[in-house]
């Protein structure tokens, strides 16, 4: 008999690469993967890693193995869906993921409704980059991303998830209240052509979508400053340090000095939330998206 424990070990391993990997993945220690696997071998009669220089590799007998544990886990996952789609109660836990203003600008609204609504369901969070957040999803270690993508730029989604929108965020181009464009109504990106940027750090999707954008209009990007936080960025605006992309989900105060203005083009970020297909059915799941989407059309409400 395998043992299901096992097996999500070494799934873990095969989606991870590596010992801690995988226990980072499971939360737990390294030692407690390396037992479990240790245990599995001797279950199945079969070497299932090698040493591959330092780390570690599956062998053939292991890839086979752990091809057919995901398998099993994804079925695993399904009944889940289907007992707690059928007990039709939101209770037990939901673990969500966020960019960071999309964190800062939805999770309070939403973790508060959820609290007030669905008081058996515990509900952990953490904040994620786009694509770090669909890795988590599909490793297992989050139930549910807020990512986002652009107008012009989309982000790809791969097979096995689901998807919903959210809502649209309008960005604003952030300027020293001097900047000789500071009073006008709006403006296009191309009108910062010799400004120097600040931006988010590379490798970021925001950073290559605002590298792509600029490129589109025949603009190279003059980009001197990174910062994954917003506050620093504003903060570098305000003391004359360029112009920056400004969403405004999530965007907080904004310093003395620093003049916001409308982008003229139809430049959208696009926020939504993806999961797993095989916990499409789960309660919880459907019970976080709602929370999620009311959250993003309260921001959009007068004040009342």
């Amino acid at each position: 008999m395998l043992n299901l424990e096992r097996l999500r070990a070494l799934d873990a391993l095969a989606r991870h690469g590596s010992v801690s990997g995988a226990a980072d993945g499971l939360h737990v220690t390294t030692s407690a993967v390396s037992q479990q696997m240790a245990k599995l071998e001797r279950e199945v009669g079969q070497q299932l890693l090698a040493r591959n220089g330092r780390g570690i590799r599956l062998t053939d007998a292991g890839r086979l193995l752990a091809d057919h544990a995901a398998k099993i886990l994804s079925q695993v996952e399904i009944a889940q869906s289907d007992i707690e789609a059928q007990r039709g109660r939101v209770v037990g836990e939901v673990r969500l993921a966020a960019f960071p203003t999309a964190a800062r600008g939805l999770f309070p609204a939403a973790l508060s409704a959820l609290r007030a609504l669905h008081p058996e369901l515990a509900v952990r969070t953490a904040e994620l980059e786009p694509e770090s957040g669909i890795r988590a999803v599909l490793r297992g270690d989050a139930d549910l991303a807020v990512v986002l993508d652009w107008s012009n730029k989309r982000l790809p989604v791969p097979g096995g998830l689901a998807r919903a929108e959210l809502l649209d965020d309008a960005p604003d181009i952030a300027m020293p209240s001097g900047h000789p464009l500071a009073d006008r109504a709006e403006v296009g990106l191309e009108d910062f052509a010799d400004d120097e940027w600040v931006s988010w750090p590379e490798g970021e999707f925001c950073y290559e979508w605002l590298v792509f954008t600029l490129r589109s209009k025949g603009i190279e990007p003059r980009i001197s400053h990174l910062a994954g936080e917003h506050h620093t960025q504003l903060a570098l605006i305000a003391a004359g340090f360029g112009v920056c992309v400004a969403p405004r989900l999530g965007r907080g105060p904004v310093p003395e000095g620093v003049r916001l203005v409308p982008v003229r083009q139809t430049m959208r970020r696009h926020v939504h939330a993806v999961w797993r297909t095989d916990a499409d059915r789960r309660p919880s799941i459907r019970a976080a998206v709602e929370a999620l989407r009311e959250a993003g059309r309260s921001l959009h409400e007068p004040a009342g």
